[in-house]
């Protein structure tokens, strides 16, 4: 899986030969990557956090254990490497329909709340990504609205 991954991501220019496996496990790793910094943005990383990007990650794609474990790894040393989050971002754009855009936007929302406090970072990030993602403003704001009624309702 990595090794198709990291091909994938060195060759980001549109690859008729590349398989339907390769273009799944590279939208993996470009949804995967936008929620480990979110677990970032704000300089510490709870173990809450760890446990909710776990979690969403079982819920957006069927992969066992280690390959779940393998997938955060290189998300970490993508982000390592990466100067912008365009590169994750535009894959995303090319295979995502706007409500599964959504979906990522709401799952970075849920990981900034979860740990109780959401930050000017994070705040920040989300309105970075949410830009590049191309989701409608309104969009984003009753997502936005729609999380933290959750976390209020649960706290």
């Amino acid at each position: 899986m990595l090794k198709s991954i990291k091909q994938f991501f060195d060759n980001l220019s549109p690859a008729p030969q590349q398989t339907e496996q390769e273009k799944k496990h590279a939208l993996q790793l470009a949804v995967c990557v936008l929620l480990v910094e979110m677990t970032r943005s704000d300089g510490k990383v709870c173990e809450s956090e760890s446990l909710h990007l776990s979690q969403l990650i079982d819920r957006q794609f069927d992969l066992s254990i280690a390959e779940k474990l393998e997938l955060t790894e290189l998300a970490s040393k993508e982000l390592e490497l990466a100067t912008d989050f365009y590169q994750f971002t535009s894959v995303i754009n090319l295979h995502f329909s706007a409500s599964q855009k959504i979906t990522i936007i709401e799952q970075l929302w849920e990981m900034a709340h979860i740990d109780g406090d959401v930050d000017a970072h994070e705040r920040h990030y989300l309105d970075k990504i949410n830009a590049l993602l191309h989701v409608p403003r309104s969009e984003y704001i009753k997502t936005k609205l729609r999380v933290e009624a959750k976390f209020n309702d649960e706290g």
